[in-house]
C-alpha cells in the first residue's frame, strides 16, 4: 500500500512546475499515441496519405479526401495489461466539393486508483474506511476544418483543440493550442506537414488540497503543487509516400514521416538542441481495396545493454484491416516500449461511410 500511496504523492508533484510557467518535454503527450488501428499498425506514418475521418488527429488537410457525406470512427485500445485505457470517437462531414470538417474525442485515463494518503493518522493508527478511489484522466477535443487549393493537388487545414486534465479531485487544468496541416500530391508522390502547437499550447493547472492531504506531503518531504501555467512547444511532422500498383488486384503503399520536436534534446534516433528528429515508416498492401496487410516501424532509441554496450532498440507493429460496402475494421497489435508482453497492445477501431443521398433514396423507397 505504501507503494501506492508514494504513487499518487509522485504523480501530482510530477505535475508541478517550478515557476510560474515552464515547457517540460513530453507535456500532453497523450495526444502523440495517435488514433486508429491502421494508423497504429504503420507506426503513425501518416501525415502525407491520410484521407479519412482519422485526418483531424492526423492532418486536418486530408479530410478534402473523405467520399461520402459523412464518416464516423471510433477506436479503442489498452495499455500496461488493461491498466490505462484509450478511447476515440470522431464525425467527420463534407461541406461542399472542397471543404470539409470533423469533431473528435480523444480520452486517456487510468480509473479506480486507490487514494490511500489518509489511510494513517496523525496518531499512527490504520483506518481501512478512509481508502477512496479516483481517476485520472486526460481529454482532447479538436475541431477540424479542411479545404482544396486552387493550386492543383495542394489541400490544407487546421484544427483548434481544447484539452482538460484531471487527476481525481487534487488538481484539473485547461487547455487551449492549434494545428495546421497541408498535403500536395505531385507525378505520384504525396507529400504531407503537420505543425503541432504552432502557436505553443497552454495548460492553466489549479490545484484542490485538503489540509489533511497537504500534511501528508509535507510529512512526506514533497513540494506542494501550486497554480501554474505548462506550455507545449512546437513540433512540426513531414511525410512523403508512394503507392504502387503491383497488379490489377494488389497495390502497395510506403510511407516514411519525420517528427521534429522543439522542446530539447529526446532520446530519438536524431537527437538534438533544440530540434530532436524521430523517423518512423510504414507499409500497407492492399488486396481488391478490400483487405489490407500492414506494417510499420518507429520508437528508435538507443539504449544500454547489461555490459554497457549501446544499441539502437526499435518499435515494430503490425495490423490488420477490412473495408466493405462503407465499413472498415482494423486491428493492430503495437509493442509500445519492446519491454515485456505486457506493453503489446490490441488495438480495434470502426470506420462508417454514410451517402446521404442513399439514405434519404431508401427513405422514400420505404
Amino acid at each position: 500500500m505504501r507503494g501506492r500511496v508514494a504513487l499518487i504523492i509522485l504523480s501530482l508533484a510530477s505535475t508541478c512546475v517550478f515557476s510560474q510557467t515552464s515547457a517540460p518535454k513530453y507535456s500532453n503527450e497523450f495526444l502523440s499515441i495517435g488514433v486508429g488501428a491502421r494508423a497504429l499498425g504503420m507506426s503513425n506514418s501518416q501525415v502525407s496519405t491520410v484521407s479519412d475521418v482519422t485526418s483531424g488527429y492526423w492532418n486536418p488537410a486530408g479530410l478534402t479526401g473523405i467520399e461520402k457525406n459523412f464518416q464516423i470512427g471510433l477506436m479503442h485500445s489498452e495499455y500496461f495489461a488493461g491498466i490505462a485505457k484509450y478511447d476515440y470517437g470522431a464525425f467527420a462531414a463534407k461541406i461542399d466539393s472542397v471543404s470539409a470538417f470533423s469533431v473528435s474525442v480523444i480520452r486517456f485515463g487510468v480509473d479506480d486508483i486507490p487514494n490511500t494518503t489518509q489511510l494513517i493518522d496523525a496518531d499512527g493508527n490504520v483506518n481501512y474506511d478512509k481508502i477512496s478511489s479516483f481517476s485520472v484522466a486526460d481529454y482532447g477535443f479538436l475541431f477540424s476544418y479542411a479545404r482544396k487549393s486552387k493550386i492543383e493537388g495542394l489541400r490544407y487545414g487546421a484544427n483548434a483543440k481544447i484539452i482538460y486534465r484531471k487527476v481525481g479531485d487534487f488538481a484539473s487544468a485547461w487547455g487551449f493550442g492549434i494545428d495546421g496541416g497541408a498535403q500536395y500530391q505531385y507525378k505520384g508522390w504525396d507529400f504531407g506537414l503537420m505543425a503541432r502547437d504552432v502557436t505553443s499550447t497552454f495548460n492553466a493547472w489549479s490545484y484542490t488540497l485538503d489540509e489533511e492531504t497537504i500534511d501528508v506531503f509535507e510529512a512526506t518531504g514533497n513540494e506542494i503543487p501550486e497554480n501554474s501555467v505548462e506550455v507545449t512547444l512546437p513540433k512540426v511532422i513531414l511525410g512523403v509516400a508512394k503507392n504502387v500498383k503491383i497488379s490489377n488486384k494488389f497495390n502497395a503503399l510506403g510511407e516514411i514521416n519525420f517528427d521534429l520536436s522543439t522542446d530539447g534534446k529526446r532520446n530519438v534516433l536524431v537527437p538534438g538542441k533544440p530540434v530532436s528528429i524521430d523517423p518512423h515508416m510504414g507499409v500497407e498492401v492492399g488486396y481488391i481495396n478490400m483487405i489490407f496487410l500492414r506494417l510499420g516501424v518507429g520508437n528508435f532509441q538507443k539504449v544500454t545493454d547489461l555490459y554497457a554496450n549501446e544499441k539502437i532498440s526499435y518499435q515494430p507493429n503490425f495490423g490488420v484491416g477490412v473495408k466493405f460496402k462503407g465499413i472498415s475494421i482494423d486491428y493492430a497489435l503495437s509493442d509500445i516500449g519492446n519491454q515485456s508482453e505486457a506493453l503489446y497492445s490490441n488495438i480495434f477501431s470502426l470506420k462508417f461511410d454514410i451517402n446521404k443521398t442513399v439514405h434519404v433514396k431508401e427513405r422514400f423507397s420505404e
